[in-house]
């Protein structure tokens, strides 16, 4: 199971929205997940225990070891299916 945490500002609306919609559309593929909404703030002490992290804060993506995706277009519409294609691969690899 890979272990996917989504952070925004608070850890609240806008991560939880996300990490709602990414959990139903890995449930819909079949694919064993578990997504947390996460707040950034606790993000660097908790972050080595994720798998992948879906980012919805502007560019600190490239600050963390693990592989990360853009999380923006899960509450947009817009680029989430090339977004979700990435996610994808990365769960199965």
């Amino acid at each position: 199971m890979k272990r996917i945490f989504v952070a925004c500002g608070s850890g609240v609306a806008t991560s939880q929205t996300v990490a709602s919609k990414i959990q139903s559309m890995c449930e819909d593929e079949g694919l064993d997940v578990s997504v947390e909404a996460v707040d950034i703030k606790s993000l660097e002490s908790i972050i080595d225990q994720c798998d992948i992290y879906v980012s919805i804060v502007s560019d600190n993506a490239d600050e963390w070891d693990v592989p990360t995706i853009k999380g923006i277009p899960f509450l947009t519409g817009v680029g989430m299916d090339e977004e979700f294609k990435k996610l994808k691969e990365l769960i199965e690899a």
